[in-house]
Order: C-alpha cells, then structure tokens, then sequence
C-alpha cells in the first residue's frame, strides 16, 4: 500500500508563459507557489482475487480487465508510461474541487506517478517526476496545459521558474526571511467562485493563436521580475498586490473567456472592499479568485464575499511525497498459478467440446 501527498499551487505572475508554444520560442517565467491543499493518491497491487484485473476510484468508479479500458486519460497513459503487468487499484482523494485552476490535473499526474513508482521500489528525483509528468501530459495524452503545475507539483516552494528555449526548466526558490514569509502569506485570501471548468478548454481558446499575443505575453514575463523586485526588499507588499492588478488586467485580455461577469463582479466587489489586486486562479474561467489583502482589511472583503468560501492556506514546502508505504503480500505466484488454471480450463473445455 503506498500513499502520496501532492500540493496544488498558485501562479501569481507568468502564467501563459509556460506553454510549450510560446517559451520553446521565447522562452517564459512564472513566480508561483505550492500550497498546503493536497491531491493524495493511494494505490495497490489488486490481489488476483476479483473478476476484475484493475480498479480505480475518483469521481467515478472503473474497474476493468485491460488498461486500454481505462476513461480516466493520466490513470490510462501513466500505467502505459510505466509498462505496469499487475493488476492494480488506485484511490484519488482531494482537498479543493477539480476544475477549479489549482493545477489539479498535473498534481494527480504527478501524485499518480510517484505512487507507482514507489509502489515498484524506485524512488524517483523531483526532476524526473518533472519531466515525465510532462512527457504523460503534453505528449500522451496531449492535454493543453503548460509546464508550471507539473513543475510546482515535483518541486514545491515559492519558486522563480524560467522555461528555457531548449526545453530545459529551472526552479529557484524566491530567499525571504521567515518573518517576511510570513507576513507576505499573511496578505493572500483565496475565495471559491464555485464555478467549474476544465483549463484546457479556456486555454484552448488562446493558446493555439498565442504567437498573436506577443504584447500580453511579454508584459506578463516582465511582471515576473518586477514582482521579484518587490520582494526582495522584504518590507511593503503593497505594490506587489498592484502588480498582480495589472497582471490580472493583461491576462484578461488574451481571451473573453479568461473572466465573465460573476467574476468581475467579485472582482471589483473585492476592490471596493480593501483588496488592492488578484485574479482568477490557473487557466481563468472561475475555479479560485485570489486576492492580495492587507490583513487590516481582509474582515471587510469576507463580508463583502461571504457567499464564497474562504479557503486559509500556507505555503508549502515539500513537494510531492510518499506519506506511507508498506510492502504488501506477494501475489505474483499467486497470480500466475491462476493464469495457469485458466489456461489448463480452457484446454480440458477444448478437449470435450472436441470429443462431441
């Protein structure tokens, strides 16, 4: 049995930067955070027991005899990634809603091929989950998502990532006393707008037309290191919550479909009440609003959102990680002596339907 713990994330500034199309041409940043909500995934070898050869569970229940059977697309692509023989059962549970711009999808990813990988005995390097996880998404099962939520995912932290022309990816982490650690997470609120969608299809509607996009892109890249700038000084956080404003206003324009009407309502709703910047989480859409509040202020914008929940989170600092594991009963032998059996079945069935 082996169970692993896979953060969510929020992307403050670069988001968009981080599709293949855009940074393997000019290459891309984000300055984004892992969180301490979680995407756990526990998994098993199924012993040779059912009828059928593999279960997974989420919000549906599959069980099968093949993996080529499998509808959930990383579930599918990631037993095929790693060539798994043995009939398995996965279990995936979640601390914030799917669909939401939480990165969801690359943590479950992610959380999915650590599981089984530790579930063979190997212990994979956060870069390797990087890269693989990307491999699975971006190339099998061809998803349009870009490569900060794997990324966040592997490595957690407050991180600077830069996607490299070349392909490569380098994560540093944003150096901070732990008092201005503190009080920078101290300013972030994170509202629920209740409003589901899936990323790759808010994405679809810009991501095949983002060389179009060349003066939203390169503002936002820029925001990247103005908002490093701020933090660096370590002492005011006002302006970094102006700049997410900007940010906020720049990404909107890639796409009708990044806000619509409830959130912008929210939004300026928010404003009104002390926020001094924010925006919608991940692709855009709905999901999560997260906003940059004095903490003077935050009482007044709860009221004025009290119809959205208010979800208190940290940073996190781990990354993906195996939370448990134990070695289970061997059932290989097992398995095998009932694959003989069936086969010796079906000859002794052949032999009397050929004596008739």
């Amino acid at each position: 049995m082996i169970i692993s713990r896979t953060p969510y994330r929020i992307s403050f500034f670069g988001g968009g930067t981080d599709y293949p199309g855009w940074y393997l041409k000019h290459g891309g940043a984000v300055l984004a955070t892992a969180i301490d909500k979680y995407c756990y995934i526990t998994c098993r070898y199924l012993p040779p027991f059912f009828e059928h050869r593999s279960r997974i569970v989420y919000s549906k229940i599959e069980s099968v005899s093949a993996v080529d059977e499998i509808q959930h697309p990383a579930v599918r692509e990631t037993l095929r990634f790693l060539d798994l023989k043995r009939g398995i059962e996965i279990h995936h549970d979640g601390d914030l809603p799917a669909r939401s711009g939480m990165g969801s999808s690359s943590s479950f990813t992610v959380g999915l091929l650590h599981a089984l990988y530790a579930l063979k005995g190997v212990m994979p390097s956060k870069h390797q989950l990087l890269t693989e996880s990307l491999h699975i998404e971006q190339n099998m099962i061809k998803e349009t998502v870009g490569s900060q939520d794997q990324t966040l995912a592997a490595y957690g932290g407050f991180n600077h990532v830069n996607f490299m022309q070349n392909g490569d990816i380098s994560v540093r982490p944003v150096i901070m006393t732990a008092e201005s650690m503190h009080y920078f997470n101290d300013h972030l609120m994170l509202f629920y707008t209740g409003i589901k969608r899936t990323a790759a299809d808010v994405a679809d509607s810009y991501v095949p037309n983002i060389q179009d996009k060349k003066r939203q892109m390169r503002i936002m890249k820029d925001l990247v290191e103005e908002a490093m700038l701020v933090l660096s000084k370590g002492d005011n956080f006002s302006e970094f919550g102006s700049l997410l404003h900007e940010a906020w206003q720049a990404k909107r324009s890639l796409s009708p479909r990044v806000s619509n009407s409830q959130v912008d309502e929210m939004y300026e709703a928010a404003l009104g009440a002390g926020a001094l910047g924010g925006k919608i989480t991940g692709a855009g859409g709905g999901g999560f609003m997260l906003l940059f509040v004095p903490p003077e202020c935050q009482d007044r914008v709860r009221e004025t959102l009290k119809s959205q929940i208010n979800v208190p989170f940290r940073i996190d600092n781990t990354g993906s990680q195996i939370v448990y594991f134990q070695h289970e009963e061997d059932y290989s032998k097992l398995e095998h002596h009932r694959n003989q059996q069936v086969v010796g079945d079906f000859r002794e069935l052949s032999e009397v339907e050929g004596s008739e």
